[in-house]
C-alpha cells in the first residue's frame, strides 16, 4: 500500500518515513492534497536512473542477457507476423 504524507507530516515524522523507504516502499509527498513529489531508496532510485541512459543502453543490456541465458532469436521467429494483404482500397481524386 502506498504511504502519503503531508508536507508538514512528513516533517514531524522524517526518520520513521526513511527507515520505511530503506525497507523497500515509496512514499509520496502531498501539498493541498496534490501529489508533489516522492520518496524512494537509494536502491529504487539508481535503478530508475540505470533505465534511462537511452535505447542504445537498453538493446545493449537486453543482449547481455540473452547471452548469459543462452537465448537465440531467428529469422523464422519473425515469420507470419507482419500483414500482407493489400490492405482496403482507396479511391484518390
Amino acid at each position: 500500500m502506498e504511504e502519503r504524507y503531508t508536507i508538514a507530516e512528513a516533517k514531524n515524522k522524517l526518520p520513521a518515513i526513511v527507515h520505511s523507504v530503506e525497507e523497500g516502499s515509496h512514499v509520496t509527498l502531498t501539498r493541498y492534497g496534490r501529489p508533489v513529489a516522492v520518496l524512494l531508496s537509494i536502491g529504487q532510485f539508481e535503478k530508475l536512473s540505470r533505465e534511462g541512459k537511452g535505447f542504445w543502453q537498453a538493446l545493449e543490456t537486453l543482449r547481455e542477457q540473452m547471452r548469459k541465458e543462452n537465448i537465440h532469436i531467428f529469422d523464422t521467429d519473425f515469420e507470419h507476423l507482419r500483414d500482407e494483404s493489400c490492405g482496403r482500397r482507396v479511391e484518390l481524386e
